[in-house]
Formats: C-alpha cells, structure tokens, sequence
C-alpha cells in the first residue's frame, strides 16, 4: 500500500494546476481513504450500537413493543432511504463540480439538495398524521402491537425534521472531504439518543415514563441535535460551499442531476421497505416471534453494515472527484482498497454471528421460541456478509459515477426477482428456519449482477479516461 501510495503522491504532484486542489485529487490514497471513511465508520458504529440499545431497552418493556419497533422498521427505512438517497446525488454531484473547479455550480447544487430535503421532510410530516394505523392494522390485528406501533411510528413521522436535516448537512461536509465534522454531529446525535432511551423509556431522573413513546421521543431529540451541530459545522468550516438563501431559484437542472442519482439510490432502499414490509407477513404467518427475530437481525447485522457503508460512503467522493478530474487510476486503487477491507470487516462479523448467536440474542430479553427461530436465523443469514462486501463496494461506485440505475437494478434483481419469490416458496415447506436460506440465494444473484454491471460501467466510463 505504501508504494501504492507513494505512486499516487507522485502522480498528482505532476498534474497540479495553479489552482489548490482538494485533497481528494492529491492525498495518497490509502491515507485518503482511511481519513475519509473511518470518522463515517466510527458515527456509523455508534449509530448501529444506538438501534441495538435502543431495541434491548424497548425489549424490556414486552416482546410485542419489540415487535412493533420490528414492524415500524419499513417505515423509518422508507424515510432515510429518500434522504440518503438524495443526499447521494447531491454528495456525487457536489464533488464531481469540487473535481472541475466550478464554485458557483458546488454552490447550486447545496442549495437546490436543501430546497429537496424541505420538500420530502413536509411530506413525510403529512403522511405521518394518517398512515401509521392503517400501516401496523394491515399486518396484525394484536390489538397491544397496533398500540405500540402507532404510539412509536407517528412521533417518528411528525417530528422528523431532525432526521432529514440532520442527514442533509451531514452529507454536504462528507461531499467536501470533512469527515471528521460529520462524526462530530453524528456521535452527538447518537449519544443523546442513547442517553434519553433509559430515561424517557423507564422514567428515570425525575423524567417522564413514557414507555414506547419515550423511545421515539429519543430518538427525534437525538436527530435534532445532529441537525443543529452539522448545520452550525456548515455554515462556519464548510467554505468550500456558499449557502445563499437570498434570490435562491430551485434549479431544473441541478435538480435533474441530483435526481439521476439520487431517485434511483430513493427507490433501492424503497424496495427494502416494501420486502422487509412483505417478509414481516409470511414470517407473521408462521408466529410474531419470527417478525421479532428479523427485527432483531437488522439492528445486529447493522453493527457488521454500517461501518462498511461508512468505509464505501467515503469512496463516493473519491470517485467522484477523480472521475471530474480524468484520474482512471486513482479511481481504480481506491475501488480495489475499498473491496479488501469491506471483506475483512464483513468476515469478522460473519465469525461473530456462527459463534455467538444466543448471547446476541439475549441481549434483547429472548424467550426460548426466539431462541429456537433466531440462532439458525442468525447463523444462516451471516454466511452471505462477505459477498455483500463486494457489492456494496460496486453499488457505491455505480453511484459515485451517476450510474443509479445500475445500482437499483442490482438491488431489484436482489429482493424483488430473487429474495421475495425465493423467501415464499421456502415458507412452502411449513419450517420458518428455511426462510433464511433465501439470504443467501439472494446474494449470488447479485454479486453475478454487480459484476457484469461494474464491468459495463468500467469499459464505458472508466477505461477511457
């Protein structure tokens, strides 16, 4: 890596302009990589260790509160995915503008991404009203489940303005190479939410008890604070970016751009919505323990994913930096990296999950029905997080480029064409356990996927820079 580096110092040296260029184009890449990514892998860490403790807090209450946190999941998936998918075209496009020099169009592109994060947040508020009950009555009819699910989910929806700002400023520092700052206002944010969970839960310190409720409570407050400090991080480190509300026109153009990516990126983590919503009815058609059990793999495995999208969150810039800025093999070796240490991360998690699924499990107060559903979930599942490796790192060059259609097509020939259909015909068997096995036939099919489609990709953009 060192002579990789050294190769990488020497290559940008001789393509200096006048101009001072972001590190992004001239930093040694296995130094960039590793200053970009690891402040989004460790916020990402604590935000995974934040929807683990605040499962196990909410599993104290009942099985059923954990179940309606299970069932609300599609939901609060549905919302972040339009903000981390707009937050994607805005990310790609604002450094791919930082790549060519062009201020004026790095500035347009942070203004109209806020212009979209208003528009979606008012929306969400809106459906937040109306939705959550019909939502949870039209996967059981658990009166104490509903409850749960509607008390949780709207308070989630109507006050959600924390989660989009939060993620918006965020990515506009991530889009800059400042990663470090967006740790910042993401551990903060987290912190807080940890901290509230006990004592707006339980009633702790003289606080209310709130129960459920006061789990959501903590988890807005958590998302506002994170929106305060990665705003305040904005407007007075973020210099590369003009914010100027003033004479502000939303801008078709740049709006189509960002849309380019981000729709597509929007629409893949709505298609997780709609699978974990349909999965959630053939494992409830078996027991409700099962719908727990799958809500409970999500917040372990995103312990083992979120430092691995952290790490790939950090190639988006990179690559589209380089790619503004005609440097095939930087964007190349930054892929390559990426790759390596995306599997090393997925392997140990993968050891994790074999080894030790029930003392995973009793974290979150599991009754011996959880035991028999989730240790073979757990460790049947696990086996495909090294494949996953591999086309997260693809997806997310896919989407570096502005190719996210190929990253949607990916993601739907995954869950829609192979997962769902795969998943049902299993539940056909009458044993809840062969369900799982659905993860991993669903994983082959995408890696064959993301192959041919990085390979297209490559011979188009890449291979003639």
């Amino acid at each position: 890596m060192e002579d990789l580096d050294k190769k990488d110092g020497a290559a940008a040296s001789e393509t200096k302009t006048v101009q001072i260029e972001n590190k992004m184009g001239t930093m040694p890449l296995g130094k960039l990589l590793i200053q970009i990514s690891l402040p989004m892998m460790i916020s990402m860490l604590v935000q995974a260790l934040y929807n683990i403790v605040d499962s196990i807090f909410v599993a104290q209450i009942s099985e059923n509160a954990l179940t309606a946190v299970s069932l609300a999941f599609p939901i609060q998936n549905l919302m972040i995915s339009t903000s981390v998918g707009t937050g994607v075209g805005v990310n790609a496009l604002l450094s791919m503008r930082l790549g060519q020099q062009d201020k004026k169009a790095v500035s347009d592109s942070a203004m109209n991404g806020i212009f979209l994060y208003a528009i979606t947040c008012v929306v969400f508020i809106v459906l937040g009203i109306f939705v959550p009950r019909i939502y949870f009555e039209s996967q059981t009819n658990n009166p104490e489940i509903i409850e749960y699910g509607v008390q949780y989910l709207s308070i989630c929806m109507i006050v959600s303005v924390g989660l989009y700002g939060a993620i918006l400023f965020e990515r506009l520092l991530q889009s800059t190479g400042r990663t470090v700052l967006s740790m910042i206002s993401q551990l903060a944010g987290a912190i807080t939410n940890i901290i509230f969970d006990p004592l707006l839960i339980f009633g702790l310190l003289g606080f209310p008890k709130l129960g459920i409720a006061g789990a959501a409570w903590a988890t807005v407050l958590g998302q506002i604070v994170g929106f305060v400090i990665s705003l305040s991080l904005n407007l007075t480190k973020n210099k590369e970016i003009s914010y100027k509300i003033k004479g502000f026109r939303p801008h078709g153009k740049v709006i189509a751009d960002i849309y380019k990516v981000g729709v597509p990126s929007i629409l893949l983590g709505s298609i997780g919505s709609v699978l974990t919503y349909l999965i959630n009815l053939i494992l409830g058609a078996f027991t409700m323990t099962a719908v727990a059990v799958y809500g409970v793999y999500f917040k372990l495995q995103s312990f083992i994913f979120m430092p691995v999208f952290g790490l790939n969150n950090g190639i988006v810039p990179i690559v589209a930096y380089n790619y503004g800025a005609k440097r095939k093999d930087r964007i190349m070796r930054a892929i390559k990296l990426c790759a390596i240490a995306a599997v090393l991360i997925m392997g140990a998690g993968l050891l994790i999950f074999e080894l030790f699924p029930r003392q995973l499990l009793a974290m979150f107060n599991a009754s011996e029905e959880m035991y028999a559903i989730g240790i073979p979930a757990l460790r049947r599942i696990a086996l495909h997080f090294p494949v996953a490796a591999i086309c997260i790192t693809l997806i997310s060059v896919f989407q570096a480029l502005g190719k996210g259609l190929m990253s949607m097509i990916v993601s739907f020939v995954r869950q829609i064409i192979v997962l769902l259909p795969a998943a049902y015909l299993l539940s056909l068997t009458g044993d809840v356990n062969n369900i799982w096995w659905a993860f991993i036939i669903a994983e082959g099919a995408s890696v064959i996927a993301s192959a041919i489609g990085m390979r297209i990709t490559y011979n188009k953009d890449i291979k003639t820079l």
